[in-house]
């Protein structure tokens, strides 16, 4: 997480960058000396939070929060217990008075590190709608009544149904409403295979490969399953899988 220290005290940024010093996820990218040089450092940087003095000259904490147009977050340190309130009501994360005690700073941080943390899974869990999916991911499919959550390794092959997809996995095979073609885009090419107009085979299940007709190829499957790859896609697959 980048930081940026804002304080009028020569001495008391130092004393918060050696107190910052001890969290190995936080980094000091500036410090100000007043509010106008906050403002300034913010825009450049874009830090994740400031540690920021209130009372300091021409402009005091609270003012500056309120000129930011994409505000970090908070943390007022100060030697004055009487701003905490005001502080809260412009969503600070927290408040610390001066000098600041190691382990009310922990608790700090603690508080911090964990907003940090639900905030990235909570962006990680939007993203996952968009990235390719990798053999470690679950995938939720329903299929009337019926719910599985799966992983996709053990996900052998996927086979068109007109507007829906059969999905083979164990003794299951559930239908999707999805076309092949979409379902191609969200899945690793280095797991799964597009065999035909057909079918996409999991890789890692193919347990024997033969010529076929047209100079296309047939797999066998772990469950004796057999598929054949189109001869466009079999050059392609000995392109890409050949040493």
């Amino acid at each position: 997480m980048k930081a940026i220290i804002i304080d009028d005290e020569r001495l008391a940024r130092a004393e918060m960058q050696n107190l910052l010093s001890e969290y190995k996820d936080l980094k000091i990218v500036a410090e100000a000396k007043n509010a106008e040089e906050g403002i300034a450092l913010i825009k450049e940087h874009k830090p994740d939070v400031i540690f920021c003095d209130v009372q300091m000259p021409g402009m005091n904490g609270f003012e500056m929060v309120k000129k930011l147009e994409e505000i970090p977050k908070v943390i007022f340190v100060t030697a004055f217990d009487e701003h905490a309130i005001k502080a809260f009501e412009v969503n600070a994360l927290d408040y610390l008075l001066k000098p600041v005690d190691p382990e009310r700073l922990n608790e700090t941080m603690d508080k911090l590190l964990k907003e940090d943390d639900d905030y990235a899974s909570s962006n990680n869990l939007a993203f996952r709608k968009e990235r390719v999916l990798n053999a470690n991911d679950k995938v939720f499919l329903k299929d009337g009544e019926k719910c599985f959550y799966v992983s996709l390794a053990d996900i052998r092959y996927f086979e068109s149904k007109g507007n829906y997809v059969k999905v083979y996995f164990g003794k299951h095979k559930p239908m999707i409403l999805r076309s092949l073609n979409s379902l191609e885009e969200r899945l690793n090419p280095e797991q799964f295979f597009r065999a035909n107009r057909k079918f996409i085979v999991n890789l890692n299940y193919i347990t024997h490969i033969e010529n076929w007709f047209n100079g296309g190829l047939q797999i066998t499957l772990e469950e004796d399953e057999k598929i054949e790859i189109s001869r466009r896609q079999a050059i392609k697959f000995k392109d890409v899988m050949s040493l």
